[in-house]
């Protein structure tokens, strides 16, 4: 039940929640008004029932910390004057802990969801790469791949999976069985196939190798060195998007062209890595924009925005139903973002 309002005293009121989704531990804006008394009492920010934890309050902003667990997608702000009319947010739920990602996680056709434990380099590790499937259950999948990183699908439902330690690119069947598909490849981190299934390899040291159905490997493209990995991901219009982290805090998303062509799409980005499209071409990347952290969706024609908050994002992909599988370095969250992805592999 509300409080009843003092004289004098402003009902809060939510103007808007910046941004609207996160995962536990992001961090939000709340804009309005009446949002604070003036150092008189704090605000109670809920998430449902969840008290959200308050960073910064002022009567026009408020700054929360998303708590863990949060099963409402309302949000409320609670003074002596009253309780605010709810505003909607999108919170994600954590489906798999005590995982090592460091890429993009990957979907099978059926919905289930692959995520490495990638391990420091040179770690050798009793599960290489895990399947969590549609009951969220998860399982081991795949052994003794030394510090995997990259996974893609191709159209058979066959999983690669890079070994940045080897420089090798691993083919695994549906039921886990694995054959070596190319070596070489340097320090081998994100993978990506086109249209017409040709496997592309981010040699985090500088190159772009292009494999092609009969395995005959190409050096692509060449780009500045990363200093943690390249990532992956083929936009509609048929050219390659590369992020990587570099020794600037100001990096680009790459553009590259089916030339070889290297150009930068969009300049800003701190510490670019994991990266997915939408059926409307939009760019989703893991990555900090204007000092926060979280996922920044970047529109066709470049205009950039914050669309998730969250820290220790490095990847994410589009899963059932307008959810967003995003992977932090310890586990995996479904985002239920109403956002449709565009296909991997056509």
């Amino acid at each position: 039940m509300d409080k009843a309002e003092g004289p004098g005293k402003v009902r809060p009121h939510i103007a808007c929640v910046v941004p609207r989704a996160a995962i536990p531990g992001g961090e939000i804006s709340i804009l309005g008004s009446g949002l604070a008394e003036n150092g008189r009492s704090r605000p109670l920010v809920r998430f449902g029932d969840q008290p959200g934890s308050l960073l910064l309050s002022s009567p026009n902003r408020l700054i929360v910390r998303v708590p863990d667990d949060v099963v409402s997608r309302n949000l409320t702000v609670d003074t002596s004057a009253g309780v605010s009319a709810p505003a909607s947010v999108v919170v994600g739920l954590v489906i798999a802990e005590n995982l090592h990602p460091v890429a993009n996680p990957a979907l099978d056709s059926a919905g289930n969801t692959f995520t490495t434990f990638s391990g420091s380099r040179g770690q050798k590790v009793e599960t290489s790469v895990f399947k969590i499937d549609i009951n969220r259950v998860m399982c081991p999948f795949l052994k003794d791949v030394m510090n995997a990183t990259g996974l893609a699908f191709d159209r058979e439902g066959y999983l690669y999976v890079s070994s940045r330690m080897e420089g090798s690119i691993y083919r695994v069947s549906p039921d886990g069985l694995r054959s070596a598909y190319a070596q070489g490849m340097g320090v081998a981190t994100g993978i990506a196939f086109d249209r017409d299934e040709n496997l592309y390899v981010g040699d985090r040291t500088g190159t772009i190798f292009k494999i092609n159905r009969e395995r005959q490997i190409f050096v692509f493209a060449t780009i500045e060195a990363s200093v943690a990995a390249f990532h992956l991901a083929f936009g509609p219009d048929g050219y390659l998007y590369v992020a990587g982290p570099t020794t600037s805090s100001f990096d680009h998303l790459l553009r590259v062209s089916p030339a070889g062509e290297v150009t930068s799409f969009y300049r800003g980005l701190g510490r670019p890595q994991g990266l997915a499209f939408d059926i409307e071409g939009n760019i989703y990347v893991a990555a900090s924009l204007a000092g926060k952290r979280g996922i920044v969706r970047l529109t066709p024609d470049a205009r950039a925005e914050l669309v998730v908050s969250g820290y220790n994002i490095v990847g994410l992909a589009f899963g059932r139903q307008g959810s967003m599988i995003v992977s932090t370095n310890s586990s995996l969250v479904d985002l239920p973002l109403g956002v449709e992805g565009m296909p991997l592999v056509k």
